[in-house]
């Protein structure tokens, strides 16, 4: 049978309401009995007594109450009094929670009686209605009370005080908080002088055994959306491509090296949603529409669509970092082993995948591109081939595909086959490989394809230049010339049934409610109808980690994913070429240069057979200067040799010393004239 308590006599053992029961030496307590009792202090140390009240101090104590009777149960061992002056009333602790008297655990431990206890003071305009309790989400009104607290911190904060009383005990004086705002000095203050008791512990989850166990676990799990890993997400094989690394900022999300892209255990890595935090300083206003001046500089944000809706990496605020430097970055993975793609010329799309699918294919290495015949055993190799003439023509290929649609600017089209054939994370794949070797710029996606790799495609809404489809554009503008609320009824039926299909049937009540009609048809149709097609892609620009530098720069990635290359200059092209000179040559170098500097400008002006982007072509072979940078670096090599020519691999243009200006200019026409394709 439990002994009853020597101040209040009760033999309840309920820790929440009462505090821990405890016996020692004949003496059995409350320990809340004790901490509150009005005649006797802590004199000792924690491991002293009961909780610090020393043996002799706890006997004068009970004897000093058997003097007191209670002015509530009428009982003797009252030894809690009021402190305030006057007030004679004397209580039990019990008896006085049940009277609502209130206790202060903390300072002089302090106790008030039911006609002495502090009250909140709530400004009227906060009074009367009612909410939910935020602990326990049952209804309260708003009308402060013993039973009910107001937080101090936020103004539309309710409390049951018995769910304020379980939390506080629950997670002790480190974790006790505000629910709403977290809160925690000016709400624990109040809290204690209202009468909560924090105890000054751990919290209840800390204190379980085992409470940590889980933290010696390692996270042996991958997380991507596309594991290629054949012996499925759970395989861990270290020292290899099938060893899982974990998210460098949460440790909680996992990858295998092979389904990321990585190349090396100690290459860093985040999961999405630390990326999503860790490129996310702060809340930004929508983006909008960009206007030329602004695309070249940066993401002009205002209200015009398409326009994220939710919270978004920040584009504005970061330090613009330029392309070049950027994929640099990312070329010092590339090893120097070389890799040899054998990919036919007039089917450059389906060889290239071909390739890119085969187990000795490496996006890490140095890559080596060879043109073979359709005969397959007979392949040849031109020593003239260029990686980034190669990966020019893939582009190009990969933009007239089935994969895209649209005119100029382009989305992923939705096509069963390619997804099945997993085609989508190819060409994400070949993008990204494109960018770091050294490839041209894409240029042909669409603003939304671009925000739907920054942003979550849920926040990103398209607008009507988006649809290559010419029924449903037709269906958006029969809708969008609706004026009157009969004639938008009348488009709604006519197009019921494919509104139905799509999610994008709603009651129309109004003329307005058309924009509704025209955005979720436009959502639908170029987002949610190739989500999957979407996610494989941006797993394929994963590779390399070039997905990760696009959504942490997207205003350097702007430019180069969906403009259009600016021409190029006579200035551009003199920066760009570094003109060189065989050792053995003794001639006027000064005047061979300025041949080649005029020519330049006379065909920036005109004056020439040729443009500059045929020179670009003849030497490089790309029309345009690719984000990377060349590599190498185009050269301009005199020597003593008939006619002018060009060397792709090397970057290298070999032209003739001549006497006159007119003759170089009419040699390098010549050269380059040859080449290009009759019209």
């Amino acid at each position: 049978m439990s002994l009853p308590c020597m101040l209040c006599g009760r033999q309840d053992d309920c820790p929440e309401k009462y505090g821990e029961k405890k016996t020692l030496h004949n003496l059995t307590l409350h320990y809340n009995c004790l901490l509150l009792s009005s005649g006797i202090w802590q004199r000792g140390e924690e491991d002293e007594g009961i909780y610090g009240f020393l043996l002799d101090d706890i006997k004068k104590e009970v004897n000093r109450a058997k003097k007191l009777k209670c002015c509530l149960c009428k009982n003797r061992g009252a030894s809690i009094g009021c402190v305030t002056p006057r007030c004679k009333k004397s209580y039990h602790y019990p008896c006085g929670v049940e009277k609502e008297c209130i206790f202060q655990f903390t300072d002089s431990f302090r106790s008030y009686c039911w006609d002495h206890r502090p009250v909140q003071h709530v400004h009227s305009s906060q009074l009367g209605g009612s909410s939910h309790c935020t602990i326990c989400l049952e209804t309260i009104e708003h009308t402060p009370s013993y039973h009910v607290l107001h937080s101090p911190c936020c103004k539309s904060s309710w409390f049951h005080r018995d769910c304020l009383q379980y939390q506080a005990l629950s997670a002790g004086l480190h974790f006790f908080r505000c629910s709403v705002c977290n809160n925690k000095d000016k709400f624990q203050n109040e809290m204690l002088r209202m009468g909560i008791n924090i105890p000054e512990r751990d919290a209840s989850w800390e204190l379980e055994e085992n409470a940590f166990h889980e933290l010696l676990e390692r996270y042996q799990h991958c997380d991507v959306e596309m594991c290629i890993c054949p012996n499925g997400r759970e395989f861990n094989k270290p020292d290899s491509k099938w060893e899982i690394l974990r998210c460098q900022c949460c440790g909680s999300k996992g990858t295998h090296l092979a389904c990321s892209s990585l190349m090396k255990y100690n290459q860093g890595w985040d999961c999405t949603e630390c990326k999503n935090i860790v490129c996310t300083p702060g809340k930004r206003s929508r983006p909008g529409s960009l206007t030329p001046s602004e695309t070249r500089g940066h993401l002009g944000y205002g209200m015009n669509q398409p326009s994220p809706k939710g919270p978004r990496k920040s584009v504005v605020l970061r330090p613009i970092h330029a392309i070049s430097d950027i994929l640099q970055d990312l070329r010092l993975q590339l090893c120097r082993n070389p890799i040899y793609l054998l990919v036919k010329k007039e089917s450059i799309w389906d060889s290239s995948v071909k390739a890119f699918r085969k187990s000795s294919f490496s996006p890490f290495h140095t890559i080596h591109v060879k043109y073979k015949e359709f005969n397959l055993r007979k392949a040849y190799q031109e020593h003239n081939v260029s990686t980034s003439e190669y990966f020019h023509l893939l582009l190009k290929s990969l933009e007239n595909s089935i994969l895209f649609e649209g005119s100029e600017r382009k989305n992923l089209s939705m096509d069963p086959d390619a997804l099945r054939d997993n085609l989508y994370f190819e060409a994400g794949r070949m993008v990204a490989v494109a960018l770091v070797h050294g490839g041209p710029a894409p240029g042909f996606f669409s603003r939304t394809l671009f925000y739907c790799l920054i942003y979550e495609p849920q926040h990103v809404q398209p607008i009507l230049d988006d649809v290559a489809d010419p029924d449903v554009l037709q269906a958006i503008r029969t809708i969008q010339s609706c004026h009157k609320i009969n004639s938008l009824k009348s488009a709604v039926n006519q197009y019921f049934e494919y509104l139905q299909n799509t999610g994008s049937l709603h009651l129309v009540q109004a003329v307005s409610d058309k924009a509704l009609l025209v955005k979720d048809i436009l959502a639908y149709h170029v987002i949610r109808r190739v989500q999957q097609q979407l996610e494989s892609f941006k797993q394929g620009l994963k590779t390399l980690g070039v997905l990760d530098k696009i959504q942490a720069h997207p205003t350097a990635f702007w430019s180069v994913l969906c403009m259009k290359q600016e021409k190029l200059t006579a200035k551009v092209m003199t920066e760009l070429f570094t003109v060189a000179y065989p050792e053995d040559i003794y001639t006027n170098r000064q005047s061979d240069t300025s041949f080649w500097i005029d020519y330049l400008e006379d065909t920036e002006e005109g004056s020439t057979a040729v443009s500059l982007e045929n020179i670009l072509v003849f030497v490089t072979g790309l029309d345009s200067i690719p984000p990377a940078g060349f590599n190498p670096p185009p050269t301009v090599h005199f020597s003593h040799r008939a006619v002018p020519a060009a060397d792709r691999k090397h970057n290298c243009l070999k032209l003739p010393i001549l006497p006159s200006y007119i003759e170089f200019c009419k040699s390098l026409d010549q050269a380059i004239c040859k080449t290009l394709p009759k019209a």
